[in-house]
């Protein structure tokens, strides 16, 4: 299969055009290096913990399955501290709790994605990374405000939070979608 090409990004929308920009940038490398050292270090070389990583049992790749579970867990908690339900602060702060837990193993399995990656995509990939992770930090940072009993400085760490890992995600779509390989469809040439 021939190596992913940049596509011309749409003039007229940005969020596509910047994702395209991210793909050429040639600064990202340093970045994106890190990133492969880590992924090289954290996951295991090619082999069955690498091949279920990346989702070789059930047949999908798990790290765009998993991310539903932070993301959900931190918008469920931003959902109850806007609404503000009778004991909503005690709540909101597990739910922040249960999706520190569960983004660990969700971003192994993106790391065990990170060596197929072509290298416009691990610049974009590797942006994707570091937003998830400054999300990550901010609903550390807000459970522990949380647990202190400072639920509005929570909920506004919960926000920002939800602001990184939104454009984290973003980008995340950008690569699963945008930039995998072409597939060979049975019938075509």
């Amino acid at each position: 299969m021939p190596a992913h090409q940049p596509a011309d990004p749409p003039t007229d929308r940005p969020l596509p055009r910047l994702a395209a920009e991210l793909e050429r940038a040639e600064r990202l490398d340093p970045l994106a290096g890190l990133y492969d050292r880590i992924s090289r270090t954290a996951v295991p070389s090619p082999g069955r913990v690498r091949d279920e990583l990346r989702g070789r049992s059930v047949g999908h790749p798990v790290h765009s399955v998993l991310t539903d579970l932070p993301i959900g867990l931190w918008a469920s908690a931003v959902a109850l501290d806007l609404t503000r339900p009778s004991g909503h602060a005690d709540a909101a702060r597990r739910l922040v709790g249960l999706g520190l837990l569960a983004a660990p193993p969700t971003a192994l399995t993106g790391l065990a994605d990170y060596r197929a990656l072509s290298v416009s995509a691990r610049r974009v990939a590797a942006v994707h990374a570091t937003c998830n992770g400054v999300g990550t930090l901010l609903a550390l940072a807000s459970w522990c405000a949380r647990r202190r009993g400072r639920t509005g400085l929570g909920t506004l760490l919960s926000l920002a939070g939800m602001g990184a890992v939104g454009a984290g995600g973003y980008l995340g779509g950008h690569v699963a979608q945008a930039m995998r390989e072409p597939r060979h469809v049975p019938g075509t040439r």
